[in-house]
Parts: C-alpha cells; sequence; structure tokens
C-alpha cells in the first residue's frame, strides 16, 4: 500500500521521500524550478483560485467549511482519478506545500482524502 507523507516545500529533499508531488497550484515564492527535486506538479488537484482565495480572507473561521468545499472540488475533479492512478503503485508518496502553517495547509486535506480513496 502506498504511504503518504505531507512535507512543507522549503525542507530538505530526502530519499525517503520517494515520490515527490508538488500539490501547490501556484510555484512556491524563493525557490526555482530548477532547485527544487520532484517528481510531478499536480495543480490541478489543489484548491481552485476561487476557494484559495476566499480561505485566505479569514482562515480561522472558514477551514472547517473549506475543507468541506474542497474536498467537493475533488469528488468532482475530472482529474484525481488520473492522478491517483499515477501514485498508487508507488510505496512512498510526499505531498510538497508552501503555506507556512504546518497545520491547516490544503495538502493535509488531500492526504487524508488520498488515503481514503487507497483503501
Amino acid at each position: 500500500m502506498t504511504r503518504i507523507a505531507v512535507k512543507r516545500v522549503y525542507e530538505t529533499a530526502e530519499e525517503s521521500d520517494g515520490f515527490r508531488v508538488l500539490v501547490d497550484r501556484l510555484w512556491p515564492r524563493g525557490i526555482k524550478k530548477e532547485n527544487l527535486r520532484f517528481s510531478l506538479w499536480a495543480k490541478e488537484i489543489s484548491p481552485s483560485t476561487e476557494l484559495r482565495e476566499w480561505v485566505h480572507g479569514d482562515p480561522e473561521k472558514r477551514w472547517a467549511e473549506f475543507t468541506g468545499k474542497y474536498r467537493q472540488e475533488l469528488d468532482s475533479s475530472p482529474d484525481f482519478g488520473d492522478f491517483l492512478e499515477k501514485i498508487k503503485s508507488k510505496p512512498m508518496v510526499t505531498l510538497l506545500y508552501a503555506a507556512r502553517d504546518e497545520t491547516q495547509n490544503h495538502a493535509l486535506i488531500l492526504k487524508q482524502y488520498i488515503e481514503e480513496k487507497l483503501s
């Protein structure tokens, strides 16, 4: 079974990260593409621009609702099935994100969603 980890994009890449997937819609600030070790940029399964901008307006009050809305986007995403096919044979997948908040970010929601779909 595929193991899923979550890591800030600014942390050092390690062999144990396995298949590294950038899951942000926007390229992370301060990092050159040639300097980031990643296997796939899956921006199509990140939160929509509208949803991302909405939650950033008041993240503390909107986080619970954001979680539900993002899961709905994943449910209706034509790209999520293709993404799952690409990763399901990998023993280790690390989702890379740029957000500063390590406890409330879309990569954590995505991790849980992927684990549910793989089980």
